[in-house]
């Protein structure tokens, strides 16, 4: 079926019955299907891009959260700019064909993801993304106080290595070969705002996971002696 891609695009993924999101997590995880009792592998690289209406929820299954860790990133897409809903209009109401061009092969995307593991990481760069993972689980001695009053539950060791791995792609788009402290910090929202669960005083309060994230970022030092000291 449609699941044998390079890219899958799951639209409105919360609509999916429980057991097509099964089939999927499967196929996130395990990089193969079970058909009929056979398992098949998936051909490599394999991308899934989920959507989510955050506004209608009828009718919906929320999507566990062993499967939203499976995802990578979670990006919160704003309503078009001007610009942009114009761009919209033009193509879907004037009959203007999208020309696509090809830019890169399935290759060159695994020659890529493996310079991304080769791409070095300091140990204090690397401390400061583990403490900040800490940080994010509840009534332990690494919580904040934000953490203790809003989260249910933290980030799981996928959101550390998500955080480390899109820390690297972020210095090589810029041209380094190294992870910065800026690096981890720019990616710890999209990386990080999926894994943790809040509690029933955040729902209450209107509070969010990027709000708790800030806040941790802010009294989480990035100098370990600083943290150190702090403790």
């Amino acid at each position: 079926g449609p699941i044998f891609a390079h890219l899958v695009l799951a639209d409105e993924i919360n609509r999916a019955t429980p057991k097509t999101q099964s089939a999927m997590l499967e196929a996130m995880q395990e990089r193969s299907v079970t058909i009929g009792g056979e398992i098949r592998k998936l051909d490599l690289p394999f991308f899934v891009l989920a959507t989510q209406n955050p506004i209608d929820q009828e009718g919906t299954y929320p999507l566990p959260e062993a499967q939203l860790d499976r995802f990578f990133y979670k990006l919160l897409v704003d309503y078009p700019t001007a610009g942009e809903l114009s761009e919209i209009v033009t193509r879907t109401t004037e009959g203007t064909k999208v020309h696509v061009s090809k830019v890169v092969d399935g290759a060159t995307l695994i020659e890529l993801q493996q310079l991304v593991q080769q791409v070095p990481v300091a140990s204090h760069v690397k401390d400061y993304a583990v403490r900040l993972i800490l940080a994010t689980h509840p009534n332990t001695e690494t919580a904040q106080e934000i953490t203790n009053q809003f989260l249910k539950f933290g980030s799981s060791p996928r959101g550390a290595q998500a955080l480390l791995l899109g820390a690297k792609v972020r210095a090589l788009t810029e041209g380094r070969f190294n992870v910065s402290f800026d690096d981890v910090a720019e990616v710890a929202l999209p990386a990080l705002r999926h894994r943790l669960i809040v509690n029933f005083e955040a729902e209450a309060e209107g509070v969010t996971t990027d709000l708790v994230l800030q806040k941790i970022m802010a009294g989480v030092p990035r100098d370990a002696v600083a943290a150190s000291v702090s403790t």
